[in-house]
């Protein structure tokens, strides 16, 4: 989520990617001979900036969902500054982080950092030297090699399991080799407790970083840490502003005497429900000294979850930033239970249960989490449940927890999660719970929230679901005078209304069915039929400015965000010829801004007016302009998986535009062959023949053996297992041309009410 547009220049793109070439290290797959589909990822992808953008990605080791994310620090993380950067030159430590994302404060992290010679307590004091060519980076192992100075090296290696990590440093030979641990910063009130008998340190870390809340009141909160050492050590201490003081610990040291090439092996267990948790966690995780063993589980986890995809006709920096674009989606939304229970950062108590926390759903309701309805349908129904708890605890679902309220975008797109997992048969959540949830963010304002239970905390900011609320119910939009982000609130809350109305089909609600469906129609009281475009419009109904009202976008963005309707978005424009014109206009006025979500389907709307040829044609100049395999090869921040998720649909030749739908629309697949292995143990394969870089329209298709002649597919048909098979050609052809999606009332998924 970013608001920044500018034009890209494929010819500097080009040139960077020629320098590139000679500088960039392709490593990883030399060091892993057996080159298997952990090896295909570059973690790399989305940590640098150049000509493409910068993801706002870390060189995470973690498994997929872990509840803590392992990476080098090369810069102090903060609000809009992640902890690792390419272009850096140095490291001050080996953070576990919680960040999900650049624009998104850290909580509970913890900072291992080797030193020789004396003890350096400042990142600027105690940062070293390093090259990319002496770093090895992967899901499941990090390694760097530092100039520890006077022509010595100070050598790091990480592995990791869900909660806990693993930690070999190599020392020269040395009298004061330490293993410094960061419980906080020096202007948070940390713990550290050294245990000479157990060689161990334990602690917490309390800090969090809300993004626009401010501090709040959670005295539970804090992120504990076991640290263990395989050699006891020679002597030991803490350190901050009260010397001595445990409760006011910025951090603690272990020394030891080191001979050459000796290795120093450290265990570390996370919790965010105590220290003895924490000792728990990594008993269960890591009960042995044995790095390679854990490295191997680690490794055998991502294996499995990138083995669900295989491709052909991919070269090898496609291939990377296929798998890479897995491994960043299958990241998030995070693990946030251990074992049973869970602390939740919503009333600050412990519960039993699972739980996550990273959703961003803003910009993952879009496709990431359509993503991991196939990928990884065993947590969807967790995920969702997480959800409704954090409902019942705080009073709202969420939109952006980390790990609790932030009030992050607009409208209440858990909305649509629900309704997509309900939509696809998902049932290990309660249905009535999740209709009271969706229906209080549909009819309850902000203000008028009764329960308060967020707002019982210090500062009294409540949470606020849809801005704008009363005023929607009163005049049909949300008025640029009384409201920010009036206009694409009122957009993005009329797709929720129509979630809400799928929901209250399942459930056999007519009446709320029909009540929420019509509200959907909300979009059409802010088309402005005399410019062609969708406008804000002030309390008394008058146009508001064009320029007012948006949200990370403007007029051009917002025009095409009627996810749930686009027959109608059609008619009202004045039917397709007008439509296909401005769409085109849309794109070739530079407009389409792929960094940022909103625009991540318009790609695909040619789909729907008799013009697919042009989506085909779209998809494919968007993949191979705004993904490389560089460190600046993913522009715009990665959001939780959402701009990676885009990529793997897009490669597979299909894309959830209405995502609470269960339908996907036909793009044009990137390879030749590109095969899904499902969790019902069937596979689902998309073949293009006669696939090129010149070959990108579809001449013909075939679904299982059939003909197919609509440019869509659906859940039920992916699930079912087969193949879709294309034949390709270097000229647009009339396939699918004459499909005429049924416009509303009723719904995308063709439901009426009961």
């Amino acid at each position: 989520m970013t608001a920044c547009i500018r034009n890209r220049h494929l010819l500097i793109i080009h040139v960077f990617a020629f320098f590139l070439c000679f500088t960039w290290p392709f490593n990883m797959a030399a060091q892993n001979p057996a080159a298997d589909s952990v090896s295909w990822v570059n973690p790399y992808i989305g940590t640098g900036s150049g000509p493409i953008g910068y993801g706002g990605t870390m060189p995470f080791v973690t498994p997929p969902f872990g509840m803590i994310d392992w990476t080098p620090q090369t810069r102090q993380n903060k609000l809009a500054v992640t902890s690792y950067k390419y272009e850096d030159t140095t490291i001050s430590g080996f953070i576990g982080t919680h960040q999900p994302a650049i624009w998104m404060g850290d909580y509970g992290y913890i900072t291992v950092v080797p030193e020789v010679d004396r003890l350096k307590i400042t990142p600027e004091d105690r940062k070293l030297p390093f090259s990319h060519q002496q770093e090895t980076v992967s899901p499941d192992y990090y390694a760097v090699t530092m100039d520890a100075g006077n022509a010595r090296s100070l050598r790091t290696e990480i592995t990791a399991t869900e909660r806990c990590a693993y930690m070999r440093f190599t020392f020269p030979a040395n009298q004061s080799s330490l293993i410094m641990i960061e419980t906080s910063r020096p202007d948070i009130a940390g713990f550290a407790h050294v245990d000479t008998t157990r060689h161990e340190i334990t602690g917490y870390n309390p800090d969090r970083v809300d993004s626009n809340l401010g501090p709040l009141k959670l005295p539970n909160f804090k992120g504990y840490f076991v640290v263990q050492f395989r050699k006891p050590f020679r002597s030991s201490g803490i350190y901050g502003p009260s010397s001595g003081n445990p409760h006011q610990a910025t951090g603690a040291w272990a020394r030891f005497d080191t001979t050459d090439n000796e290795v120093i092996e450290v265990r570390i267990g996370t919790s965010f429900i105590s220290v003895e948790q924490a000792r728990q966690n990594l008993a269960r995780e890591i009960p042995r000294w044995d790095f390679e063993t854990v490295r191997n589980a680690l490794h055998a986890k991502w294996k499995q979850k990138l083995d669900l995809l295989q491709i052909e006709g991919a070269n090898e920096d496609q291939r990377k930033i296929v798998y890479t674009a897995l491994y960043h989606a299958l990241l998030y939304p995070r693990i946030f239970s251990e074992y049973g229970r869970y602390y939740s950062a919503f009333d600050d108590k412990i519960h039993a249960g699972t739980s996550y926390t990273a959703y961003s759903i803003w910009d993952t309701f879009r496709a990431e989490f359509s993503l991991l309805t196939l990928v990884a349908p065993e947590r969807v129904d967790g995920m969702i449940d997480a959800l409704l708890q954090n409902y019942k605890e705080g009073g709202w679902m969420p939109k952006w927890p980390n790990p609790s309220y932030t009030n992050i975008m607009i409208g209440t797109h858990a909305d649509s999660l629900v309704a997509e997992a309900m939509r696809k048969h998902f049932k290990g959540f309660d249905y009535n719970l999740a209709w009271d949830a969706v229906y209080k963010d549909a009819m309850t304002p902000p203000d008028g929230d009764t329960t308060r239970r967020w707002a019982d905390r210090e500062p009294h900011t409540p949470y606020e679901a849809r801005a704008g609320l009363t005023y929607l119910k009163q005049l049909g939009f949300i008025p640029a005078d009384k409201t920010a982000e009036s206009a694409s609130s009122t957009l993005e809350d009329a797709y929720d209304d129509w979630c809400v109305a799928q929901i209250a089909h399942q459930l056999e609600k007519a009446a709320d069915f029909q009540y929420f469906l019509n509200r959907s129609h909300n979009y059409e009281n802010i088309f402005n039929k005399s410019t062609g475009f969708m406008q804000a419009r002030n309390s008394d109904g008058s146009w508001a400015d064009p320029d007012a009202g948006w949200t990370e976008g403007n007029t051009w963005v917002y025009t095409w965000a009627v996810m749930q309707d686009i027959p109608g978005l059609i008619k009202l424009m004045g039917g397709k010829d007008i439509y296909n014109a401005r769409l085109d206009e849309h794109f070739s006025g530079n407009h389409n801004i792929h960094k940022n979500e909103p625009s991540h389907h318009y790609g695909y709307l040619y789909d729907y007016s008799g013009e697919p040829w042009k989506t085909q044609a779209r998809v494919r100049d968007i993949a191979n302009a705004e993904y490389a395999n560089l460190p600046s090869g993913l522009d715009g921040d990665d959001d939780c998986g959402q701009m990676s998720a885009w990529y793997l649909f897009t490669a597979l030749g299909f894309y959830p535009v209405t995502p609470a739908s269960g339908n996907y629309m036909i793009g044009s697949p990137l390879f030749s062959r590109m095969s899904l292995r499902l969790a019902n143990g069937r596979s689902f394969t998309v073949r293009a023949n006669d696939n090129s870089a010149k070959n990108i329209y579809i001449q013909s298709a075939s679904l299982n053996g059939k003909p197919l002649s609509e440019p869509v597919i659906s859940y039920e048909q992916i699930l079912a297992g087969g193949t879709l098979e294309m034949e390709m050609g270097p000229a647009p052809s009339r396939w699918a041309s004459d499909w005429n999606p049924a416009p509303l009332p009723g719904s995308a998924m063709g439901l009426k009410p009961r």
